[in-house]
Order: C-alpha cells, then sequence, then structure tokens
C-alpha cells in the first residue's frame, strides 16, 4: 500500500529531477576517482548534509512555530497553518510527498538513501571495503563506475 521508505520520495519526484540529482552524484564521483586526495573532504561534507526529511521537518517546525506565535498574538485565524504544516508532515510521513517536496528536489536536496550511495561510492573508491575487490591497475573513470555500480547494489 505505501511505498518502501528508502525509496517513496524519489517515486514521487519528477524522474528529470531524480536523473539531475544522480548525474551531479555520479559526476561527483568521477571527478573524485580522479582525486582521490579530496574524498575524505567529501565524505566530511555528505556527513553534514541534510536530507529531505531534516530539510523538511526543520522548515515545518519554523513555519509552524511563527505560525502559531503570530496566531497567539495578531489574530487567531492564523492557527490554520501551523495545521495546514502538520497535515503537510503527515501526508509526507504517508505518501513520501508534500507540496514542497518537489521545490526542494528541484533545488537538489536529496534523500538519505541518495546521500548514503555517494558515500558508499566514496568509501569503495578509498579502499575501506576490503572484501570487495577492486583493481588499483583500473583507470579512475573505470574505478568511479566500478564503485557507483557497488553504491549501487549491483556488485
Amino acid at each position: 500500500m505505501w511505498a518502501a521508505t528508502t525509496r517513496r520520495v524519489a517515486e514521487n519526484t519528477d524522474e528529470a529531477v531524480n536523473i539531475r540529482i544522480r548525474a551531479r552524484m555520479r559526476a561527483r564521483v568521477i571527478f573524485l576517482a580522479e582525486r582521490p586526495d579530496l574524498i575524505p573532504a567529501q565524505l566530511a561534507a555528505l556527513d553534514r548534509e541534510w536530507d529531505i526529511e531534516r530539510t523538511l521537518e526543520a522548515n515545518a517546525a519554523t513555519l509552524g512555530l511563527i505560525g502559531a506565535v503570530v496566531a497567539a498574538r495578531a489574530d487567531s485565524r492564523l492557527f490554520a497553518i501551523p495545521a495546514l504544516i502538520s497535515g503537510f508532515l503527515l501526508q509526507h510521513a504517508l505518501q513520501g510527498w508534500c507540496p514542497p517536496v518537489p521545490v526542494l528536489r528541484r533545488l537538489g536536496v536529496r534523500t538519505a538513501t541518495e546521500i548514503a550511495a555517494e558515500r558508499t561510492a566514496l568509501r569503495w573508491l578509498r579502499g575501506d571495503f576490503s572484501d570487495v575487490p577492486q583493481s588499483d591497475a583500473m583507470d579512475p573513470l573505470t574505478r568511479a563506475l566500478r564503485a557507483l555500480r557497488v553504491a549501487e547494489g549491483g556488485d
């Protein structure tokens, strides 16, 4: 009935946006395969990157709080704002979609799964997975493409 947690946002995102998000990730992995000295910095950046869930939650909490304060001080009809935001959060929890999602996705906000895939590919490039064979003889592009297959569960 409900989409899997790991896929629900991507399944409710315009496919062109999903393709653009994946292409940017692939480009970063390919670039970093040629510059392995930069991989630790990118891994650190990924650890700090906010995923779509955190972004939605923070924005909803901020707007809900502002709406409640303004409603309490100025006009009680404005309590509709926090109620509407709560409805959006419930809709997102159940369906993986709510009105802010398309905007955030077009801005490049990724899911935790998408961020983890990039992290896995970079860790493979760095050699963190001793049980997954790799060859130092591979050229950087081949290594990057192999890392992406590993990250996507293909190898």
